[in-house]
């Protein structure tokens, strides 16, 4: 296996960015994003994936195919988040565990978008079903952890109605965003995308550098948080998400994804929320500890995915899956 492809991801402009992030934190430099403009790169990310997503499923059609993998990414979030829960209800306490299960069970659509664009940077394509995978994996975990609160949970009873959060969860900004992208992608036709192929392409990488500066900052600004955890909490933090990873691997094998498609699953399945699920947990869980769940998905394995997840679940692909497995 050659290590090209990782260290073609830690020298790319994105994580060299990300680490510089990081480091502005460490040594205390007073280096900062304007407040406004990281919910910006936000929105336009998410409008970018989900538009290009939407456009590439158009073309390739809404076949049996092309909805295989969405429906087994559904799946097999809801089966992470369960799995998460017995492993974290023995080392945590019930909240804790209800808690960590949604958060990795659930998605980082940034390490998401760091895939897809490490898979562009190597000309490996990918289908764009992938980022209606991508949308629908946030929910079901959130709806498995608010299940369990209430069914076999202390002060279940008084929990968050789940109707009320589950709604939460789909029409939260990152998710209706997404998924109105990608409609929207769908139905635009082929002569109308021209004028938007700037804003689409040209300029992503560049607003992806700026977005992951911005995420570094706020990365090493949870680090201390992370001390107080222990050294047992950080392995956590790696172990859990390279275990999901393995699992997503499987199953991009089992269902015959090609390349590009099984990294994007897989990498989706290793990930963890930190957006969405924390703000449902506040409100369905509250007495879960956010300086757990929150410094563990952000301030371990966000980096770990970003920085060495991604280029060497690759490798492990490229070795494993035969030549002709292509991504259409």
């Amino acid at each position: 296996m050659s290590l090209d492809l990782f260290f073609a991801n830690l020298f790319s402009p994105p994580i060299l960015f990300f680490i510089l992030g990081i480091t502005a934190t460490l040594v205390r430099s007073d280096l900062e994003v304007p407040a406004p403009l990281p919910k910006l790169f936000s929105l336009y990310l998410l409008w970018a994936i989900g538009f290009k997503g939407g456009v590439a499923l158009r073309e390739a059609g809404l076949t049996v195919d092309a909805l295989t993998p969405v429906v087994a990414a559904v799946l097999l979030s809801g089966a992470l988040a369960l799995l998460g829960f017995l492993v974290f209800r023995r080392l945590f306490g019930f909240d804790d565990a209800c808690a960590l299960a949604a958060s990795y069970g659930s998605v980082s659509v940034v390490t998401f978008v760091t895939a897809a664009d490490f898979l562009d940077g190597r000309g490996i394509e990918y289908g764009g079903q992938m980022v209606a995978a991508l949308a629908l994996m946030e929910s079901p975990p959130i709806i498995v952890a608010l299940i369990l609160k209430r069914l076999i949970g202390p002060g279940g009873a008084e929990a968050e109605p789940i109707s009320a959060i589950v709604r939460g969860a789909v029409t939260s900004g990152p998710v209706f965003l997404l998924m109105g992208s990608l409609v929207a992608g769908l139905l635009t036709p082929e002569a109308a995308l021209e004028p938007l192929k700037p804003f689409t392409y040209d300029i992503f990488a560049g607003v992806l550098v700026f977005f992951l500066l911005e995420a570094g900052m706020t990365s090493g600004q949870r680090l201390g948080e992370l001390r107080k955890q222990g050294l047992p909490t950080i392995g956590l933090g790696i172990a859990i998400p390279i275990v999901n990873a393995a699992i997503g691997m499987g199953v991009a094998y089992l269902i015959g994804l090609g390349k590009g498609e099984a990294l994007l699953l897989t990498i989706l399945a290793g990930s963890a929320s930190y957006i969405a699920v924390p703000a449902a947990m506040r409100l369905a869980v509250p007495n879960a500890n956010s300086g757990l769940y929150l410094p563990m998905s952000l301030g371990v394995t966000f980096p770990f995915n970003v920085c060495i997840g991604i280029p060497v679940y690759l490798i492990l692909i490229q070795a494993i899956w035969p030549e002709a497995a292509a991504s259409p």
